[in-house]
């Protein structure tokens, strides 16, 4: 079930909903596995998703742990936290370090970056 028919909504002309199964990186935790959580570049909290293990390994790196979720699922998961953006494959970046001496130049089009939190 997608968020459209979970909630009632329609999607808007052209937009993809996510379809099937979502891998979605998470951290261990005292009580198990627990989702982690992204800041966007305007500092909102976010819940991230890959359609494939491949895109996750790509982004986060082959070490990141994830577990398989569903859309409605992910998106029950991290309502009560008040989480209610949820972004599909995209694109982190992190600060540059200290010592660059150039700035590293963001495009403004295409999947907007995120921001890991800290842990």
């Amino acid at each position: 079930m997608s968020s459209a028919a979970l909630y009632g909504e329609e999607p808007e002309p052209g937009e993809q909903l996510p379809a099937g199964r979502l891998c979605v990186p998470v951290r261990p935790g005292s009580g198990g596995c627990v989702t982690r959580l992204f800041r966007t570049p305007v500092g909102g909290r976010t819940a991230v998703a890959f359609t494939g293990p491949a895109r996750l390994r790509a982004v986060l790196g082959a070490a990141q742990p994830w577990i398989v979720l569903a859309e409605p699922a992910l998106r029950a998961l991290v309502e009560p936290l008040g989480v209610r953006e949820l972004r599909i494959d995209p694109v982190l970046t992190a600060p540059a370090p200290a010592s660059s001496a150039a700035p590293v130049a963001v495009p403004l089009s295409g999947p907007r970056p995120l921001a890991v939190l800290a842990k």
